[in-house]
């Protein structure tokens, strides 16, 4: 198992995601980065499936109690082993009393730890992501211990293409939503000419944007919303869910995340710069 010494910012069990439970209210969930999580789990030889550990800007400090394999993608967060540095997307192996702990920032905004064969977490409606009440916690506590299967047999590392030229682009890949018609040719140009800045207001549940564009007076009736769904207010905010936004709103759909947009933005912090690529 990994014990958890210090928990970091926001640090999280995550999966692909909880899926055929929108209609009850109950959000996808799942990691942030999906090319990060993916691109980790393929290094370690997982499925593509397997349980990671999601960090948020500030790492957390865990010590391993069993031999394994680990690897790190995402973020650059300064990791060390042992306090001795060590490489994003590199495979490791550990001992008992192994530490791991993160430093300062240096690139993107959410990172990946797994283990040799993932976590084995509780599954809670067909997944093991960390989302309360569905979990009983959202996120891990110090002291927390998180199970796994040992491992400390010789291996042959997969040879992967790792791609991690997303994490700098501002630019988010975006489709028509549902109610892009509704849009004026002055909404439609600032919309796709403007710079936006990330707001203060950014979580796993959604993103704001510091500018807004012309304000509108649409309403519509409460419809269904995905992760990456760009809503705006009435007052020309724009607001981008993620992985554990609500699954229906109120204001026009205007645009559509891709899943690359969703990794893109998923590696922003406060004050960081996006466009829109229709």
């Amino acid at each position: 198992m990994i014990k958890v010494l210090k928990p970091g910012l926001y640090t999280s069990l995550q999966d692909k995601g909880r899926f055929g439970y929108r209609n009850k209210g109950v959000p996808v969930s799942g990691a942030m980065d999906s090319i990060a999580f993916e691109q980790v789990n393929m290094l370690l030889g997982n499925s593509k499936e397997a349980t990671l550990i999601e960090i948020t800007m500030t790492g957390p400090t865990l010590q391993f109690y069993a031999p394994t394999y680990f690897c790190i993608g995402g973020a650059n967060m300064s990791a060390t082993l042992n306090k001795v540095s060590i490489e994003n997307y590199k495979v490791y192996q550990v001992s008992e009393g192994d530490v791991v702990a993160f430093g300062r920032l240096i690139d993107g905004f959410r990172g990946y730890l797994g283990v040799k064969n993932g976590f084995d977490a509780a599954v809670k409606l067909g997944s093991r992501s960390q989302y309360y009440p569905i979990t009983e916690i959202s996120r891990l506590e110090a002291n927390t211990e998180l199970p796994f299967k040992a491992y400390e047999k010789g291996w042959e590392v997969p040879i992967v293409k790792i791609d991690t030229n997303y994490l700098n682009t501002p630019i988010l890949e975006v489709s028509k939503g549902p109610e892009f018609r509704l849009l004026t040719d002055k909404q439609l140009e600032q919309l796709f000419s403007k710079t936006f800045a990330l707001a203060k207001e950014n979580n796993r549940m959604a993103y704001q944007l510091e500018e807004a564009i012309h304000p509108h007076e649409h309403s519509i009736l409460t419809a269904a919303t995905l992760p990456g769904t760009v809503q705006l207010t009435p007052a020309g905010k724009l607001i981008i869910l993620m992985k554990d936004g609500q699954t229906t709103g109120g204001y026009p759909r205007v645009l559509q995340l891709s899943e690359l947009a969703i990794c893109v933005l998923a590696q922003k912090k406060y004050g960081d710069s996006i466009t829109f690529k229709l």
